[in-house]
């Protein structure tokens, strides 16, 4: 039965996450130190200690899933885990992740980048001028049609989640006035989102640009598994066609929904979420029921699939 990694993006975090597979298996705790050594940040720190306010800034949320992805993958791979995943996938930073599975780079730089790659979007643009909404209950076509038409400022899809789950992002004059005619034209609800930044749009250039400069210092191997990317919905394993997936993903639309149906039209019909909560399960079961979603973060998780 052909399977998927996938990984998840930021949303996922939590104070304490993570510290039951460290405290269970000491190749989690590798992963933790090689991480903490590459971002140059205490990361068991940020996991297990730091309030969720400072766990949730964005170059801090990034490296701490990413490690907890990392742990988990290299827990389940030295005790003889054997399903071999066809693709495996990420959700916005999840595809890091992603990339580390399939062996692009080391744990170390994966943790670098990352963290790099959330310091660079928060820079990209000043706290307080730009924002992200969850709409709710809208197909997505019809909402593209709703930002066409606001004139406050720039605004974007950024996140097609789910058939009626997608995230908008853009300028906050720019999000009141698309929140507002959202909600007149039937949305069950916009919500916006906590977060510092208006993450996948093209006001995050700058940030994209960063990255690049940057992703020229590290070397990227060929992927040994094919990543499925979210910007173009495409298998990539090429050194360069993985940093050019980076480099756009920075302020181009997360097309998880058709992330999703690629999968499944690829004969896979059971993937393995692997990291913090389980976001994308609830996702998944909102485009494709039939697709199994299994969760592994946990001692318990590791140990059920290992004995069956």
């Amino acid at each position: 039965m052909p399977v998927a990694f996938i990984f998840p993006g930021q949303g996922s975090q939590y104070t304490g996450m993570g510290r039951e597979i460290y405290e269970a298996f000491p190749e989690a705790r590798e992963v933790f130190e090689e991480a903490s050594e590459g971002a140059k940040v205490n990361i068991k720190r940020l996991c297990f200690e730091a309030p969720e306010e400072e766990l949730t800034l964005t170059y801090n949320a990034q490296p701490a899933i990413f490690t907890v992805s990392m742990a988990v993958l290299r827990v389940l791979k030295s005790n003889g885990f054997s399903e071999k995943p066809i693709l495996v996938a990420g959700h916005s930073l999840g595809e890091f992740s992603a990339a580390g599975a399939a062996g692009v780079f080391s744990v170390a730089e994966g943790a670098l980048l990352v963290r790099k790659r959330g310091e660079f979007m928060q820079e990209a643009v000043p706290v307080g001028k730009g924002g992200m909404s969850a709409v709710i209950g809208l197909p997505a076509e019809e909402i593209e049609k709703i930002l066409n038409e606001v004139k406050a400022g720039f605004i974007q899809v950024a996140n097609y989640n789910a058939p009626e789950q997608t995230v908008i992002s853009g300028e906050i004059p720019a999000l009141e006035e698309a929140e507002r005619k959202l909600k007149e034209a039937g949305a069950k609800r916009v919500i916006r989102l906590p977060v510092s930044a208006p993450f996948h749009s093209k006001l995050m250039e700058p940030a994209a640009v960063r990255l690049r400069e940057l992703m020229e210092e590290v070397e990227f191997k060929k992927a040994e598994i094919p990543i499925l990317n979210n910007a173009d919905v495409k298998l990539i394993e090429s050194p360069q066609d993985v940093k050019d997936s980076f480099y756009r993903q920075v302020f181009s639309p997360v097309r998880w929904v058709e992330d999703v149906r690629k999968m499944k039209e690829l004969g896979v019909n059971r993937v393995y979420e692997i990291g913090p909560k389980n976001v994308l399960k609830g996702l998944i079961r909102k485009i494709d029921r039939e697709i199994e979603v299994i969760n592994v973060e946990k001692p318990k998780d590791i140990e059920k699939l290992l004995s069956s």
